[in-house]
């Protein structure tokens, strides 16, 4: 299996930019609930540690253990959400292209460079320099710990909204089109918190 380092993260601050910004989203392919970007800015003399990895890859109790860590050793980090709501509005493509807008904007300290998982950032100021990693994730330590922040985050809301919406176990799920979840929809019908944009009328044919 392929480990994520630092060799971009590297390369970088060999040429000056300290402020290298990871960034990763979570719950693109999601029925319901919001989509979660996350943004980290890891010190220049970061090691990394065991089992970091694509978030997808790792079981939760190691994902919240790294993130604990991330969290404490990141010189920052920032969280974006974008509601369910603006992804039926403007549509999953521009809603990532939003959330990782605010993660450019809001993040401290001010990026310098984002390396970003698979997307390339829109309408961003030319001063900041970026760079698109296909499987960024799997190979980037910089995307890869935003991907563990982003999914914690994530992974915890929809728990919390599997509370609310005890029918549909969101807790198991988080949202994704799982049999479990289509079964319920076909029971229950749609909530509050689905994406009615991603057409699931399927189910009931």
């Amino acid at each position: 299996m392929v480990l994520p380092d630092l060799s971009e993260e590297k390369i970088l601050w060999h040429k000056g930019f300290l402020s290298v910004v990871g960034i990763d989203e979570v719950g693109r392919g999601s029925w319901a609930g919001p989509l979660v970007a996350a943004g980290i800015v890891l010190p220049s003399d970061f090691e990394i540690p065991k089992g970091l990895a694509d978030s997808k890859l790792l079981n939760p109790k190691k994902r919240e253990e790294l993130d604990k860590m991330l969290r404490a050793k990141a010189l920052g980090f920032f969280i974006s959400e974008v509601s369910h709501l603006q992804i039926d509005k403007l549509g999953i493509a521009k809603a990532t292209q939003v959330a990782f807008r605010k993660i450019v904007s809001a993040i401290s300290p001010k990026p310098q460079y984002c390396l970003v998982d698979a997307f390339h950032i829109k309408y961003v100021s030319s001063e900041v320099k970026q760079k698109a990693i296909k499987h960024g994730d799997m190979t980037c330590a910089s995307i890869a710990a935003a991907s563990i922040i982003a999914k914690v985050y994530r992974d915890n809301l929809m728990e919390n909204l599997g509370k609310k919406f005890p029918k549909y176990n969101f807790q198991k799920h988080k949202g994704y089109g799982t049999e479990e979840h289509q079964r319920a929809i076909q029971k229950f019908g749609l909530t509050k918190i689905h994406r009615t944009s991603y057409n699931l009328d399927f189910l009931y044919s």
